[in-house]
């Protein structure tokens, strides 16, 4: 019996009645609304289902093991709790409605019950797992977030149903209101579990149970099966690989093999370059260079891969033989010939997806208006409509393809083409000769032929694409329009038309703009980078208020210039913005006025089309105008290829050397040498390195020498005899140097001696003679006066590319004086030493320069007055132990005003005026010899020394503090945020704009949306009604606000389309007003906040303590004054800008879209949560990505840039092979970012143009699917499918705008830290001084202890000392003795740690500082002028008449030179650079003089001077300061012998203080030791 049933067909028959009663209907035509039982079976039991598997799968993987924040928890268990509500509410929905309802109970409703529960019952678990696992995100993984949005889109749904049930029905049922009640419970339960979706993962971090990477170490075995895990490809199992190796067609289609690296930046393991994908080997810049080399020679192309081991070969060991000048070929086709013959194929051929792509964008608006056309058209087949649906599909599919493929394709060749037109450029400027090329170009110019001239070249490639896309574009739009609308076209494409010309005059005019605010802006910075050089100075003399007002005059201006920008970008702006609006009006206006009726299809195909048409017409000028640039780009970089290089070949002469016996080393024959040019003053005193230091510091006391007598006329005759001339030469120069000699090279200051090692080197013209040399392969070892130096450690300068070895490296820093020097330096010789040396004294460069040579282990050293730069002392000791010690086999030429040591030379040449006047013997040249040599009293107990007089600053303490701590290493660090910008930076901003002012913003970009989509939605509704022929509009269905403006009763269809026309132009007229006060009220908060935030800053850098300068590089502080200002006030408010629109753009679109079709929730509701997992990983992968390309973007140009200024030195060591592999490098590491930064984009791209097609999809079936059930609005189904065809350049737009935003926030972010974070100096005091303070001058000390900072020791120990009234106190000792830290704590540099300093009676800590500054003056070792006149030097504040102020120039002995200048109006260069290092120590102490005040403080100032000058300072001190207490910081003996007393200090203690005759008297006093040491 059983059996039998089994086998009856029946028992199996699927009954929907049993299921659903008589209920079951997909569609419920008097509700207009699914059927809840189709609902409940097809739609809530399938997404139910998933959810559970999914989460029971989730919750069983044990993996991303995190600990989370507490707020994440407690979303999380705030989830927790809702889920398990979920779960009970089915079942306690069910039990009420057995035991209260009265009417059977359906038993899909059991079944949906059931599984409800067990859904959530299991997805509470999988919640509960989120506490401690399943990666960073608190919101689980994105699956399962799409599903949940899905199930709840459909609880929205099931609410509404409900309602729309309970409204519909005739009597009252307990079991529908039952059912109403829940699904409110349900739909709340939903909206508070999105709530605690909000929480990120910011602070979430992994678990790390062990070591990611085996490490092999003493106790592993040796042959153990993974020994070889340590390389890279086998070891790190985050290794990306080859970009796009072994990757199939597929994952290539659809960037699926960039998700590796978007993963791995969404992990936060990108930090270097070193993380992102090898570069293929079609994108190394060494083999495409190599290519485009071999065009422009002309060579026969051959398959160029063969070549890469030779040419990577051939580059790699750093100290190859250099060939690269023997055996030159010039290049013979053109830039533009070669780059067409290296790139054509690809180039040419990624058009064709280009002319596919816009094929299939206009097939969107022709199948939107078969679309639009079938739903109004009741009679078609209902298979058509699915035919357009999946046309639409394939359509937008396609064209996202092409479109995303094009752009990452013509990346890669913009890419490969940078990466060959970097490095030909940077070879060219290696091969040809200093001369030629400084000649033609100036080294702004060339550094702009590898940045901006590239950058155009390369950005002109998607340009050179649409030249002929945007004429193909614009023609098939305006046929396709003239189809839909006729003639009514023209009227606004004419509107387009004139747009275009008006938009290039507000280009123009900004232009002109950009280029007044761009010289206001350098003149601020320049004003600034001044200030922040002598800010010591600024706060010893109490300037800071008239800087401060100098630079916001300065910055005044510019912002006058900025505003006047920024409104010619909002009305770019507002006419970009109302542009379409005002086109739909004039066309659809046109077309309805000349008695056409608008239909549905006709006017959503038209808006399409004019949206397509709008774009191109704007691009069109800027794509012509960036060809044109990239064509001047082209041929300025040409004029540099063009040059000839330097063929060694040529210019040394082998028959010469023929002649000579093997001994000789370097010969030359009635050689004539000139620099190609007239040389201007300023590249003269370049060329010498000229110094005015050099020209007046004596060498001796006493009688000096010949050749160093009156140095500074001889220097002004020969600057106006050569510039009268026809350019500096050298004349019948005949020389010959043998093998192993010392050669000694004189002469006054531009006799040549510089020019005469350039010739030797090859690096002049050669006009006569002839030239010979033994050593062209080897090279040369070249130190010149001028000291360049690398970015990069003290070893790597040394090295400069040679292997390191220890005992040599070790015998050359001590023959060259650096132990010491090494030694006190943070990180030894592994200290960086910044661009040009510029953390290093100049003594110490010239030193690693000297060290750096010498390590070469050259035959023959050009040692260019290596001696000028450091003090005698040290002199002494790199003559003894270097060029008469490591070098004493080598041939040495040398070029010197120390006459004194070339008694030791084979021979001397004399020079004068570029002629060889006398070559011979010492003693048969050399005349007045003078051997005494000035006492230097800070000399250690070594040799070696590191005082020479650019070390011993005012802050000399700091620099030579042997730090034990590492804290100091951030002075060459910049620290920088990670992560996600904090909200407080965003609030900052909002701040800076103003609360009112950014409310007002929001308002008005709010309402400029409503209005435009208002303007839309009312052409949908005209339409529809014009479909349904009413003769008046539809007023029941329009908002109550603008029932008004319709008339109720018109008669006539001319009235109805006027009244339409109207309520469209008005609409259209409030947006474009709304859009006006968007764009003007955006232009002036971005002002306003500027303005603000630059006061700020200023205000806050100006005021900040001394120590915050001396551990800051000046161009970190400039940095904030510069790059980031410009972005605070141009970038940032441009981006912002954009990104609002976009915003604002995507809902509004997004509402219409929703308004039209409201089904299309349940395609966007899981689209969200996968919208916010693309953004996210792109956000965070992008930032890090875009982070990395400015990183490697700076040592391409530094690189270039140390390049240029070393260009001789590179050359004579024959180091050009390894500069141009360390180019190529650097070019890869950032082609490498950028590729990725590439990738990442159209992986981003792609995506979101998927989602977009997804939309497009949705609303498309969607509408057919209405249509079918006879519910579908023409005119809103065309409004959703016109909007849902803009929805992915919306999504895009705002990623991008919006990663973008967070980019250029970063300015915001530094500056707040600048703002916010320096430590500022005391504003506090206690006490106004008495009248006349200080009166006598006594300063007392009294255990005073100081540190500069917490993390080092004192500089000062418990000291305590007491002057007398009107005393003249010396300071001696060692280097790092504290002397400087004196001064440092009377004025208040520096805090004190304990102790307390009084003058006169008076505690100066209870003092202003202003006041304390203002009562004392200091004379600073280096002296500060800025740019100015005498006048403003002198006195600024305005204190002072103009006798007193020539009086002051009197008594120091510069008013004949004043006179001569000009008088006090006369401009002053800045730093003063148009004064000797002398007059510029004058200038500072006639402000002395000036203000004659009671306590002077001179640190060093006698340091740049010569003896005479010496004297006449210290005369001037006597006679002017006589009633005045003078501190003097000593480092000539003379200075000390004229003292009061004399106060010794020694490791920041006081251990003497006595008369310097009685110091003296005792042998053992350390003064006398001092003294002695060395005489």
């Amino acid at each position: 019996m059983a059996s039998e049933s089994f086998r009856d067909p029946a028992q199996w028959r699927w009954s929907w009645q049993d299921l659903c009663g008589q209920d079951f209907k997909i569609w419920a035509p008097e509700r207009h609304d699914l059927g809840l039982c189709f609902q409940q079976l097809c739609l809530h039991l399938p997404v139910l289902a998933i959810l559970a598997i999914s989460s029971a799968y989730y919750f069983g993987r044990h993996e991303g093991f995190v600990t989370r924040a507490r707020i994440q928890l407690a979303a999380i268990n705030i989830r927790c709790g809702i889920v398990l509500c979920l779960a009970f509410l089915p079942l306690i929905q069910i039990y009420i409605d057995i035991n209260r309802g009265k009417e059977q109970i359906q038993k899909i409703s059991f079944f949906l019950s059931a599984t409800q529960g067990i859904t959530w019952f299991t997805h509470f678990w999988y919640v509960l797992g989120l506490r401690k696992r399943l990666g960073r995100s608190p919101r689980g993984p994105t699956f399962v977030c799409i599903v949940w949005s899905l199930l709840f889109a459909l609880t929205a749904i099931a609410f509404r149903s409900h309602y729309l049930l309970l409204i519909y029905s005739f009597q009252f049922d307990y079991s529908i209101n039952l059912a109403f009640g829940f699904s409110i419970s349900y739909l709340v339960a939903h909206i508070l579990y999105a709530l605690t979706l909000i929480p990120s993962e910011d602070s979430t971090t992994y678990f790390n149970f062990s070591n990611r990477y085996t490490q092999i170490g003493e106790n592993s075995p040796l042959l153990s099966h993974n020994a070889y895990v340590r390389f890279t490809e086998e070891g790190d199992p985050t290794y990306l690989g080859v970009a796009m190796e072994e990757t199939n067609w597929f994952s290539k289609l659809l960037f699926y093999w960039v998700n590796p690296m978007m993963k791995k930046g969404y992990q936060g393991m990108i930090v270097s370059s070193e993380d992102l994908y090898d570069l293929p080997m079609s994108l190394n810049s060494s083999l495409v260079s190599a290519k485009l080399n071999k065009q422009l020679r002309g060579e026969k192309q051959r398959n160029i891969e063969d070549d890469v081991p030779s040419t990577i070969s051939s580059v790699s060991s750093p100290h190859s033989t250099e060939v690269s000048f023997v055996h030159v070929k010039q290049n013979s086709v053109t830039l533009l010939v070669a780059l067409h013959r290296c790139f054509w194929v690809q180039f040419y051929s990624v058009g064709i997806l280009k002319f596919i792509g816009d094929c299939s964008a206009f097939a969107g608006p022709l199948l939107l208006n078969k679309l639009v056309g079938f739903i109004e058209d009741k009679s078609e087949d209902i298979k058509w409509g699915y035919i357009y649906a999946a046309g639409m599909m394939s359509t937008t599919l396609l064209s996202s393809l092409c479109d995303s493929h094009f752009n990452f394709l013509m990346a890669i060749v913009g890419l490969r083409m940078r990466g060959a037109l970097v490095t030909t450029i940077y070879r060219k400027t290696l091969s040809v000769s200093s001369t030629v090329l400084n000649s033609h170009f100036t080294v702004g110019e060339i550094m702009n032929f590898m940045s901006t001239d590239t950058d155009r070249i390369v950005n002109s490639c998607p340009s050179f694409h649409a030249v002929w896309s945007i004429p193909f574009q614009l023609v098939v739009t305006l046929l396709l329009l003239y189809s839909q609308v006729g003639i009514s076209f023209l009227a606004g494409v004419i509107f387009s038309i004139i747009l275009v010309p008006i938009n290039k005059l507000i280009a123009n005019k900004i232009g002109q703009l950009s280029t007044k605010l761009m010289e206001q802006k350098d003149a601020r910075v320049r004003l600034i980078a001044e200030v922040l050089r002598g800010i010591k100075a600024i706060k010893l003399y109490v300037w800071e208020q008239h800087f401060i007002r100098l630079i916001t005059r300065l910055r005044d201006r510019e912002l006058k210039y900025l505003k006047g920008r920024k409104y010619l970008d909002a009305l770019c702006v507002y006419f970009w913005a109302t542009t379409p609006v005002v086109i739909s009006i004039l066309t659809f206006g046109t077309y309805a006025l000349l008695g056409n009726k608008l239909t549905a299809a006709t006017i959503f195909t038209g808006m399409a089309l004019l949206n397509m048409l709008i774009s191109p017409l704007n691009a069109f000028p800027w794509v012509l105008n960036g060809m044109t640039e990239a064509w001047v780009s082209l041929k300025r970089i040409q004029r540099l290829l063009d040059l000839p290089d330097l063929d060694l070949e040529n210019y040394y002469s082998k028959g010469l050397f023929d002649e000579c016996d093997d001994n000789t080393e370097i010969a030359i024959r009635n050689g004539g040498f000139s620099w190609g040019k007239e040389l201007s003053r300023d590249e003269k005193m370049r060329l010498h390195a000229l110094s005015e230091k050099t020209l007046i510091k004596g060498k001796g006391k006493g009688k000096r020498s010949a050749l160093t007598i009156d140095k500074r006329k001889s220097f002004e005759s020969h600057i106006t005899d050569e510039s009268q001339g026809s350019g500096f030469k050298l004349q019948d120069i005949n020389l010959k140097i043998r093998k192993g000699e010392f050669i000694g090279v004189i002469g006054s200051v531009g006799s040549g001696k510089s020019s005469l090692l350039s010739a030797i080197l090859g690096e002049l013209y050669i006009d006569s003679g002839e030239i010979a040399i033994s050593q062209i392969e080897s090279g040369f070892g070249f130190a010149t006066q001028q000291p360049w130096l690398q970015n990069g450690t003290i070893r790597d300068n040394i090295l400069f590319g040679r292997p390191f070895d220890d005992s040599k490296y070790r015998s050359v820093l001590f023959a060259c004086g650096l132990i010491d020097d090494v030694q006190q330096l943070p990180a030894g010789d592994m200290t960086t030493v910044g661009e040009g040396g510029s953390t290093l004294s100049g003594g110490q460069k010239a030193r690693v320069a000297l060290a750096r040579a010498v390590y070469q282990d050259k035959s023959v050293y050009f040692l260019d007055d290596i001696l000028s730069a450091v003090d005698v002392k040290v002199a002494k000791h790199i003559f003894q132990h270097c060029i008469m010690g490591l070098l004493l086999n080598k041939t040495r030429v040398l070029c010197t005003h120390h006459v004194q040591y070339l008694i030791y030379a084979d021979s001397i040449a004399l020079l004068d005026n570029g002629i060889i006047t006398q070559i011979g013997k010492p003693a048969d040249v050399l005349y007045n010899i003078d051997d005494s040599l000035p006492i230097d009293l800070e000399l250690g107990e070594s040799i070696q020394s590191t005082s020479t007089s650019a070390s011993n600053s005012l802050l000399e303490s700091i620099k030579h503090e042997k730090v034990s701590d590492s804290k100091d290493h951030r002075l060459l660090q910049e620290t920088s945020e990670t992560g996600s910008i904090e909200f407080g930076v965003y609030a900052s901003y909002w701040k800076a704009i103003g609360h009112v002012l950014s409310l007002t913003i929001l308002c008005s970009i709010t309402f400029m949306q409503l209005s435009r989509n208002m303007t839309d939605w009312w052409l949908a509704h005209w339409v529809t009604d014009a479909s349904s022929n009413t003769t008046s509009p539809n007023i029941t269905e329009l908002p109550v606000i603008f029932e008004y403006v319709v008339p109720a009763n018109d008669s006539t269809s001319d009235t109805d389309m006027y009244s339409y026309l109207k309520i469209y132009v008005e609409f259209a007229v409030v947006n474009t007003l709304f859009t006006l006060i968007r764009a003007f009220l955006f232009a002036y908060g971005g002002v306003t906040a500027a303005t603000k935030i630059h006061k700020l800053l200023l205000k806050s850098v100006i005021k900040a303590k001394s120590t915050f300068f001396d551990i800051t590089p000046t161009g970190r502080i400039l940095n904030r004054f510069s790059s980031d200002t410009y972005t605070v006030d141009d970038s940032l408010p441009f981006i912002l800008n954009i990104l609002l629109a976009q915003f604002f753009g995507l809902i509004g679109c997004l509402v219409i879209t929703i308004y039209g079709l409201p089904w299309i929730c349940l395609i966007l509701a899981p689209l969200i949560p996968v919208y916010h997992w693309l953004q996210n990983h792109y956000r965070l992968t992008s930032r890090e990505l875009k982070r990395i390309s400015s990183v490697t973007l700076s040592p391409v140009y530094s690189h270039f840039n140390e390049t240029l200024q070393g260009l001789t030195t590179i050359r004579a060591s024959r180091a050009t092979q390894r500069f141009k592999r360390d180019n190529e490098d650097n070019v890869d590491s950032n082609i490498k970012a950028q590729f990725a930064s590439q990738a990442a984009a159209r992986w981003l791209g792609l995506r979101l143009q998927f989602i977009g097609v997804a939309v497009v999809t949705g609303v498309s079936f969607i509408a057919v699917i209405q249509h079918q059930y006879d519910v579908a609005d023409p005119g809103l189904i065309g409004l959703a499918i016109s909007y849902a065809l803009s929805v992915t350049g919306a999504l895009s737009g705002v990623v991008n705008a919006f990663t973008e935003t967070e980019r250029e926030m970063i300015a915001v972010e530094r500056v707040n830290q600048y703002i916010r974070e320096i430590p500022t100096e005391s504003a506090h005091f206690v006490i106004d001084p008495p009248f006349a303070w200080p009166s006598h001058g006594v300063i007392c000390f009294s255990e005073v202890v100081l540190k500069y900072r917490e993390h080092l020791v004192p500089s000062l120990r418990e000291v305590t000392f007491e002057t007398r009234p009107f005393e003249k106190i010396g300071v001696v000792g060692r280097t790092g003795a504290g002397k400087s830290s004196l001064i440092a704590a009377i004025f208040r540099l520096v805090e004190l740690s304990s102790g307390t300093i009084c003058i006169d009676s008076v505690d100066i800590k209870r003092i202003a500082l202003p006041v304390l500054r203002s009562r004392m003056f200091c004379i600073p070792q280096d002296p500060f002028l800025f740019s100015g006149t005498i006048r403003d030097n002198l006195d600024p504040l305005g204190e002072f008449r103009d006798d007193e102020i020539w009086t002051a120039l009197n008594k120091v002995n510069l008013i004949t030179t004043v006179q001569r200048l000009g008088g006090l109006g006369m401009n002053v260069d800045g730093g003063g650079s148009n004064f000797s290092v002398g007059q510029r120590q004058l200038i500072c102490l006639a402000r002395a003089v000036l203000h004659n005040a009671k306590i002077l403080c001179i640190d060093e100032a006698t340091a740049n001077v010569d003896q005479d000058t010496d004297r006449l300072i210290q005369n001037t001190l006597r006679s002017a300061f006589r009633k005045s207490t003078v501190i003097t910081i000593a480092h000539r003996v003379q200075t000390i012998f004229d003292s009061d007393r004399v106060l010794v200090m020694n490791e920041g203690q006081v251990v003497e203080f006595d008369r310097p005759e009685n110091l003296l008297d005792e042998p053992n006093s350390y003064f006398s030791q001092l003294v002695n040491h060395d005489s």
